[in-house]
């Protein structure tokens, strides 16, 4: 074995050196002499010295274009064997350009993003098309942004009521014929209740006054108001609507407001049906649920609101009623009913004066006059669809009604 060792290793090793020394050389030569070709896709597309006052047709206001483009190259085998469109950028130089021209594209249009990459050694071609730029006016506009019903889950106590206000803007800069498309459709910003946490709604109603608390307002953080416009970059942009700053999400505080008035329940005649069904041929009749009083007929348990504030429910509380629909047993077992408000245009100009001329109130007060009005007469509206009544034991109030023979029997739905 030491005569082994001995012979391969230290016989003749001058010989051996050089020619390992030479095969090192030879690899190493061959190893950096080898070349191919590679497709690099997606590589942006970056365009230099625009005057004051153009930009490039499909130009994002980072001064790349939107599109990116395919490349061949040829060139050393190591440099290109990893090489991605995320590490190099095509540089076009517009001085002196102007109108639409064709760019070319060769390796001194070549940059590299990441400096491991050295495109001035390792590439040696460039190929693709020549491919047109068209200069055209830059301009700066405010484009109308609209805020969505949020998504998500409002934190649990609390009821999504509003958000407010519904119409933005925001100003952006960029091609003439981009900025007219985005003006005539508008921009959406959409925000997400899962990111509001009970805790700070908690927080915001233990600021406010007693009778105040039925109604929250979380007021959207600076780095929420951001809207995409993936036509002019690929990074969001801040609203800068003067307006923005009551931007809001009103959460209602989910909790039983006692009715102390009777809710009248009645019947609705359709012409329809008028030779069968009319004030002398159907009446309700009075049981343990439904009380006649003067001919009028009321609900006698004591029942409960749901989805408005206390302000609301004392408006409306003696203008509502349940209405009964009045059709043939043949048609549907059940009769239709509903909770109608009486004259809600005059109940919605109550709600909003009592609000409008209450100044402690000062989230509101921040508002235009004008502003604060149409606030607050969308914020009655939703209270008339979201107005529900429910029983003590925190259950939707639901009834069952049918005709029989002459009258019309109404229990509650168990």
């Amino acid at each position: 074995m030491k005569t082994l060792i001995k012979n391969l290793f230290f016989v003749n090793w001058q010989r051996k050196s050089v020619a390992l020394l030479l095969g090192i050389v030879l690899w190493l030569t061959v190893n950096h002499s080898l070349t191919s070709t590679k497709v690099i896709n997606n590589v942006p597309v970056k365009i230099i010295n625009i005057p004051a006052g153009k930009t490039i047709e499909g130009m994002q206001n980072n001064g790349k274009l939107g599109k990116k483009l395919n490349l061949t190259l040829i060139g050393n085998t190591n440099t290109l064997k990893d090489l991605n469109g995320n590490d190099l950028e095509i540089v076009i130089d517009a001085t002196g350009q102007i109108g639409e021209w064709s760019a070319s594209v060769s390796k001194k249009n070549l940059v590299s993003l990441n400096p491991e990459v050295d495109v001035t050694k390792g590439i040696s071609k460039v190929y693709h098309p020549n491919f047109t730029l068209r200069m055209t006016k830059l301009v700066t506009e405010k484009i109308p942004v609209i805020v969505t019903r949020p998504i998500g889950e409002a934190p649990r106590g609390y009821q999504f009521l509003d958000v407010w206000p519904y119409r933005l803007s925001v100003t952006v800069s960029g091609p003439e014929d981009v900025i007219k498309r985005l003006k005539n459709k508008e921009q959406k910003i959409t925000f997400n209740l899962s990111d509001i946490s009970k805790s700070q709604l908690d927080a915001i109603a233990s600021q406010q006054p007693s009778e105040k608390s039925d109604v929250v307002s979380f007021f959207v953080p600076d780095p929420w108001k951001q809207v995409y416009i993936p036509l002019l970059s690929d990074t969001p942009f801040e609203l800068d609507d003067p307006t923005d700053r009551p931007l809001r999400i009103d959460f209602l505080y989910c909790h039983l407001i006692p009715l102390d008035s009777p809710i009248l329940i009645s019947l609705f005649y359709s012409p329809e049906y008028e030779s069968i069904y009319n004030p002398s041929t159907l009446k309700i009749k009075p049981n343990s649920l439904i009380r006649e009083t003067y001919g009028l007929f009321t609900i006698r348990p004591l029942l409960y609101a749901k989805g408005s504030d206390r302000l609301f429910t004392q408006i409306v509380k003696n203008r509502m009623q349940v209405t009964l629909v009045a059709a043939p047993p043949a048609q549907r077992e059940f009769l239709e009913w509903g909770l109608q408000f009486i004259n809600p245009i005059e109940l919605e100009n109550e709600y909003v004066s009592t609000l409008m001329s209450d100044s402690s109130d000062e989230d509101i007060k921040i508002m235009k006059p004008s502003i604060r009005e149409e606030y607050l007469r969308n914020r009655f509206r939703s209270y008339m669809n979201r107005f529900r009544l429910f029983t003590s034991s925190d259950t939707k109030f639901q009834l069952n009604a049918k005709i029989d023979g002459n009258n019309v029997e109404i229990e509650e739905e168990m």
